[in-house]
């Protein structure tokens, strides 16, 4: 019979050297506890998995709490294998101390929101961009402004709850199938949630692959951009079969009227930050002083220029309050941001951070992964198995925050191994995890999306074409080889892992 350590041994013997140290290194004892075994760490991580999926979906138990059950869960099976508090305690510091640059941003990223609303930054891009609506071009216009307003606010859920209201009325007026008009919806708002400075997903992706924000950012323009113009062209062509429907312009009225009675909308001075963000991040200048800088001056322009009381300008940065248009769902928009917004994706990446420290920590990754990961013999495999496994933890957890988090951790090793540089892992991670989880009924996303846009989630998902195209484009680059940054020399042949 063979052995573990053999089969091990058989496997790294057409492995690369990192692969092959890696493998080898299973053989050997942990300096400071034993090394579990595949039925002890498929237990522990099995356990992870069940816990989350059936405690949020389930009996709905606060994401936190599961997490601290999770990491306590992971914290008894270590102490079996030999590791102290003290071991434990150093290998969650550890992972968190890690992302500490990234969790400086997640603060930041609430203080940009609140202050574009403050500036009237967003409400400039939805006043002027409602005015370019047409019947025929409805949906590719509608995905463009669903996909500007969303890069600009780093929210999907913000954009549905506003802009896709209002375009499933305006569809419903024109005649064209509901289904049709929310999957435009969902395609424009995911596009600005993966690639947005300021999305959360699009941070805690690149925070826990371990690259920088604007490389991870970078890097998912090779595969997000061909991806969205597939998808634009095809809404073009569906929407000139409703050509001859009567425009419709009582909501987009109401709604315009109610932005300009509420802010001045001089778009020379109320786009002012979004431009500075823009400007200074294409200089590469550190993501921590391009977002103070323009938080500063959105403060700046909401006091000077819109007539904010200073203090509660500064106040806002904090916790912003909702607008006083009216429209409900447009107030809730409006009052968007703050640092305490961003509490709630910051503990839990904190939790998860911890967690994914003591998995790896103690060996429970490296264990269950070394034999499937040293049978991925193509590039586009791997790409194929870390999108696959993103779309199957938002499955069993319902989030995509978590799912994000845990298959950075499980796939971060062969990337390296491979010479894969961590954007290209965060990147595909997106594609799996953030690209995913508002096609699936029972995610949060997939619940609100449906709640709020009144169409059930497998009614628009044949039309959600961007998610899931960007899958098949990123496989299909990385099976051909195009896309994969440094790893370009080696690509040749259809990018073989060895």
């Amino acid at each position: 019979m063979t052995t573990k350590s053999e089969e091990n041994r058989r496997l790294a013997a057409g492995a690369t050297d990192p692969e092959r140290a890696a493998v080898t290194a299973l053989d050997q004892t942990p300096a400071n506890g034993r090394l579990p075994s595949l039925p002890q760490a498929l237990v522990c991580f099995t356990g992870v998995i069940a816990a989350i999926a059936g405690g949020l979906i389930g009996f709905g138990i606060s994401l936190h709490a599961l997490m601290f059950l999770c990491i306590v869960w992971t914290c008894l099976h270590a102490v079996s294998l030999g590791y102290h508090y003290k071991e434990l305690r150093e290998m969650m510091s550890g992972a968190i101390s890690r992302a500490l640059p990234a969790i400086y941003i997640f603060i930041l990223i609430g203080m940009v929101i609140a202050s574009f609303m403050q500036a009237g930054t967003i409400a400039t891009l939805m006043y002027f961009g409602l005015a370019w609506l047409s019947p025929s071009l409805f949906l590719a216009i509608g995905m463009i402004l669903c996909a500007l307003m969303s890069v600009a606010t780093g929210t999907s859920w913000g954009t549905v709850g506003t802009l896709g209201v209002v375009f499933i009325g305006l569809g419903e007026a024109l005649g064209i199938p509901l289904p049709i008009v929310a999957g435009m919806v969902v395609c424009g708002a995911t596009f600005g949630d993966k690639l947005s400075p300021i999305s959360d997903t699009t941070n805690l992706a690149a925070m826990s692959a371990g690259t920088d924000l604007y490389r991870h950012i970078y890097s998912m323009l090779f595969t997000t951009v061909p991806a969205f113009l597939i998808a634009l062209v095809l809404f073009l062509f569906i929407g000139f079969s409703y050509q001859a429907s009567a425009p419709v312009t009582a909501e987009i009225d109401t709604l315009r009227t109610a932005l300009a009675a509420e802010y001045s909308l001089q778009p020379l001075i109320t786009l002012l930050p979004l431009i500075t963000l823009a400007v200074l991040s294409a200089r590469r200048v550190g993501a921590e002083v391009t977002m103070s800088a323009s938080v500063l001056l959105a403060t700046l322009i909401a006091v000077v220029y819109q007539g904010a009381d200073a203090i509660a300008a500064l106040n806002a940065l904090w916790q912003n309050t909702p607008g006083t248009t009216g429209i409900e769902n447009l107030d809730s928009l409006l009052g968007r941001g703050g640092i305490t917004s961003m509490s709630w994706t910051l503990l839990l990446a904190l939790f998860a951070l911890a967690l994914g420290g003591l998995l790896h920590g103690a060996r429970f990754l490296d264990v269950i992964l070394a034999g499937l990961l040293l049978r991925l013999r193509h590039i586009g495999a791997l790409i194929a198995t870390t999108i696959a496994s993103g779309f199957v933890g938002n499955l069993a957890m319902g989030e995509a925050y978590i799912s994000i988090i845990l298959n950075c951790q499980l796939f971060k090793s062969k990337y390296e191994s491979v010479g894969l540089e961590p954007a290209i892992l965060s990147r595909t991670v997106e594609e799996g995890s953030t690209m995913t989880t508002g096609l699936i009924p029972w995610t949060t996303a997939g619940a609100f999306y449906t709640a709020t846009l009144g169409v059930p989630v497998l009614d628009y998902l044949p039309y959600a074409f961007f998610n899931y195209l960007n899958a098949v484009v990123a496989i299909a680059m990385a099976t051909l080889g195009i896309g994969l940054l440094g790893y370009r020399k080696a690509a040749s042949n259809a990018a073989p892992i060895a």
